[in-house]
């Protein structure tokens, strides 16, 4: 069992008590009533899926758009990838909630289906929403993302002596986007069938809570690898790393020390792995990885890869049992093949050889495949770090890394994994080769000693680690049966107050087109700053390294590039430098800023090297700026004569309307000076919701026919909006405003907007960007920073135009005033003795209250209308980019 450093890996009780599932209809109610308890003792499992089977039964009729006819009902089968990352809280053996997660799916049946779901049947996955999301699960084609089905419906059940999850019940509705897809934009919503699935469950995570406080943490072995348990081997062949024996340091050169691990390979499969040594090339290969996490209040703010070696070429298996699997050498060639449940192992010496490991270069990670002179060493010498993990040394000095952790990572890549993949689609073995262990560093500041902390995590690639502190750890598979895997990790935390750092980490397991550019949604008016890059140092160009011309892989640091609405880093494609500094297997880069604004759920971009069209995946981002007021200058004292003989009365800064905006609470029943410069459909005059006097302004829905934010059959396309422009006065201002807000829509395709301009029209601050449905609600924001400029306060309503039936947005606003302190009061009385030195107030940036407008009379409120089902989503056009 691996006892880790709590500050390490503590994932978030947050999750455990305040998760969206964790209130949910789908988990019983011994698990409901136990959330709503404060301070508990007992055990904690973040578990993720060993193995499983999904079934879907479709109304095959329904699904091509016929309804004239029975429905004909088609069962498709699918078995569950090994080890997905589809993880389970369990508390005290009772399901608490999902994270968000996937399970590949691997199709079974040959089924008669619409060509576009067809195309994606071998490479589906179902993925676990996060809790914003209206769905909890979805089907999804892993490769690009696109969704075929919403799940609803569908209730969770857990059995805790058999670590069994099953999802039962759940109804599949057709997505908006394979509705239009489909040519039947009506569809979407549409149920067509219904889906099951059993997952055994393995914990990869067991933490002890005493009275709500973590007192340890433990990361087990994966069940029926070691252990005590009768182990099971999974069909076909299975090299693992079974153990990390040890890391050494074996030299130096420069600022740089070499380094490498020992490690013992356990076949976890059923049949022989062929271990045939050099010049024949069917044999594994072994690259290994140093990371340190570190950084943060609690050390784990990132996880970065310090440095990867050249890599060790098998030549005999020994046979041993290093895993508890049971060694079954019967039948078996042993030596030249690794058997059935046994073991190798390569000490660190070894692995670290100079003259016996070859170049990453040569190698495809996905099929394992290189040519027999993977290990050519002529025509080049070697120092002390030559083709060993190549690390900094003050990347490791104890005294410069305080309360650093450090991981060491090792893989086995099989030829023969792949090409028995080939043969037998279902036993697919080339995802879990990658396991990694925990160390601590002393000595230094040039010689360094490393000792093991717990035992080895098998199975899971070291970014895992950073997943237990709160990270995100998405597994994604651009080419599913073409090309390997990688890993998409982030983590935002806040580190004082008005500040966001944002830490994206992208580590490439084992695909072979490699990673080429990453670029990250950025709102309006969002400021950035502390932009980063982290790449591990690359190997230099030796002779006969596999790289173009010798030449060795680069390693300049990425470009970046900010735009009004993106940051994307960079480095050369390979039309332009074949060894540029490319994400590569086994490796992990890391991207990092601070911003002004809290993150938001949303997509970035990952463009690739070799081949491959970019592709979108999920993150958080600053995509939107909050209306987070900037601090209103208040006083500080500074030494100035003053009357000390009668104390002055301390003025009482009270906010007064200046009269810069005009109509503001719309009352004259009619827009001037305000603007309407979004004619889909115009603005109107209200008066069926006001928040105070007669009359309110409303944008979006459909009024020229009395149905505001009513579901009707003539929803428009485009925006409606209006404005009015001022001259921000000198000093301290703040502007205040209501709105309220109606929707039937989702932010992807209609939406509530408002803004700060320029008088050209150019957003300067995004005040907020929703698609909700709200009661009156004040905003308050600081003009202060636009002393002296023309602005514009903009409100703007986006409808996609989707008919019929509508699913109409709009916002009413009202009460738009633009305040200053009032006069300071002259004191009393008047000071007449001889003034002394006392402090004068003098600014310095301290929060204050900001004013709250006065109504300008007391109505009576109007009714609020019944709340209606919220409607099925259904899909539509596109919609083009908010301003």
């Amino acid at each position: 069992m691996l006892k880790i450093t709590l500050t390490a890996f503590i994932f978030p009780l947050l999750l455990l008590f305040n998760s969206r599932d964790a209130g949910s209809p789908n988990l019983s109610g011994a698990a409901r009533k136990s959330l709503s308890k404060q301070g508990e003792s007992g055990t904690l499992q973040k578990m993720v899926v060993a193995s499983g089977s999904v079934t879907m039964d479709i109304d095959v009729n329904r699904l091509n758009g016929i309804r004239s006819t029975a429905g004909k009902l088609e069962r498709l089968h699918f078995a569950v990838a090994t080890n997905s990352f589809f993880p389970a809280l369990v508390f005290n053996n009772v399901l608490r909630g999902l994270e968000p997660g996937s399970m590949g799916l691997a199709a079974q049946d040959n089924v008669v289906v619409p060509p576009a779901l067809a195309a994606s049947l071998k490479r589906l996955a179902i993925e676990k929403l996060g809790r914003s999301e209206r769905f909890d699960l979805t089907v999804r084609d892993a490769m690009s993302g696109f969704v075929f089905f919403n799940i609803e419906g569908n209730l969770y059940d857990y059995d805790a002596s058999a670590q069994l999850l099953s999802i039962q019940g759940g109804r599949l509705l057709i997505s908006k986007e394979f509705a239009i897809a489909l040519g039947r934009r009506a569809d979407a919503g549409v149920a067509v069938g219904k889906i099951s699935a059993g997952a055994a469950m393995q914990p990869i995570e067991v933490m002890q809570l005493v009275n709500g406080v973590p007192k340890s943490v433990v990361m087990p072995p994966v069940r029926g690898v070691a252990g005590a348990d009768t182990p099971t081997l999974v069909p076909g062949p299975d090299v693992i790393v079974g153990e990390i024996e040890s890391v050494q340091q074996f030299g130096s050169a420069g600022t740089q020390v070499g380094l490498a691990a020992g490690t013992d390979s356990c076949n976890n499969g059923d049949q022989p792995v062929d271990w045939f040594q050099l010049p024949n090339t069917d044999h594994p290969v072994v690259p290994q990885n140093l990371y340190r996490m570190s950084a943060g209040a609690n050390n784990n703010e990132r996880f970065e890869q310090l440095g990867h070696s050249w890599m060790k070429h098998t030549f005999f298996a020994l046979e041993g049992d290093v895993c508890n699997l049971g060694c079954n050498t019967s039948g078996c060639g042993t030596g030249s093949h690794l058997c059935p449940g046994c073991s190798d192992p390569y000490d660190a010496s070894l692995n670290g050889d100079q003259n016996q490991i070859g170049s990453r270069a040569w190698v495809n990670p996905f099929t394992g495949s290189f040519p027999s002179n993977a290990d050519d060493h002529t025509g080049h010498n070697h120092d002390g770090v030559s083709h060993r993990i190549r690390v900094e040394a003050n990347d490791l000095n104890p005294t410069l890394n305080q309360g650093a952790t450090y991981f060491a990572e090792a893989a086995y890549i099989s030829p023969h994994e792949y090409t028995w993949c080939q043969a037998h689609p279902g036993q697919c073995n080339m995802y879990n080769n990658v396991s990694y262990r925990q160390f601590s560093v002393s000595g230094g500041p040039s010689n360094f000693t490393f000792s093991p902390v717990g035992a080895t995590v098998r199975m899971q690639p070291a970014i895992i680690a950073w997943a237990g502190t709160g990270a995100t750890v998405n597994q994604v598979q651009p080419d599913p049966g073409n090309d390997g895997i990688w890993f998409m990790c982030y983590k935002v935390t806040n580190p004082s107050k008005g500040v966001w750092h944002y830490e994206y980490a992208l580590y490439n397991e084992n695909l072979d087109r490699a990673i080429q550019s990453f670029s990250v949604p950025v709102g309006a008016g969002v400021n950035l700053s502390n932009i980063g890059f982290h790449a591990p140092p690359q190997e230099p160009g030796w002779a006969n390294d596999g790289t173009f011309n010798s030449q060795g892989y680069s390693s300049t640091p990425w470009s970046v590039t900010q735009a009004s609405d993106f940051i994307t880093w960079n480095t050369e494609t390979i039309a332009q430098n074949a060894n540029a500094n490319a994400i590569r297997f086994g490796t992990l880069y890391n991207f990092r800023f601070d911003s002004d604004q809290a993150p938001h759920i949303t997509t970035a971009t990952v463009g690739f090297f070799k081949t491959g069209s970019p592709m979108p995946v999920v993150i958080q981002a600053p995509v939107l700026a909050d209306a987070t007021p900037t601090p209103t200058p208040t006083a500080s004292p500074s030494t100035t004569p003053t009357p000390t003989s009668t104390t002055t009365p301390t003025p009482t800064v009270t906010p007064c309307d200046t009269g810069l905006i005009v109509n503001g609470g719309f009352e004259t029943g009619s827009f001037p000076p305000w603007v309407i410069d979004g004619h889909s459909n115009d603005p109107v005059i209200s008066t069926n919701f006001v928040h105070s006097g007669t009359h309110s302004a409303f944008a979006g829905g459909n009024p020229q026919q009395s149905t505001y934010c009513e579901e009707n059959s003539n929803e428009p396309l485009g925006d409606s909006s209006f404005y009015q422009q001022f001259t921000v006065p000198p000093g301290t201002s703040t502007l205040s405003f209501w709105h309220k807000d109606c929707t039937n829509d989702s932010i992807a395709f209609d939406w509530q907007d408002a803004y700060i301009t320029n008088s050209n029209g150019n957003i300067l601050q995004t005040i907020y960007h929703l698609c909700d449905g709200a009661d009156w609600t004040n905003v308050t924001v600081d003009m202060t920073p636009y002393a002296g400029q023309t602005v514009r306060i903009r409100f703007l309503t986006h409808q996609d135009g989707f008919n019929p039936p509508g699913d109409t947005t709009g916002q009413w606003v009202d009460d738009v005033v633009l305040y200053q302190p009032c006069g300071t009061p002259t004191p009393s009385p008047t000071p007449t003795a001889t003034a002394t030195a006392t402090a004068t107030p003098t600014a310095s940036a301290t929060s204050t209250p900001t004013a709250t407008p006065t109504p300008n009379a007391t109505l009576t409120p109007r009714p609020t209308p019944t709340a209606r089902p919220s409607p099925i989503e259904r899909p539509r056009p596109t919609p083009a980019p908010r301003p």
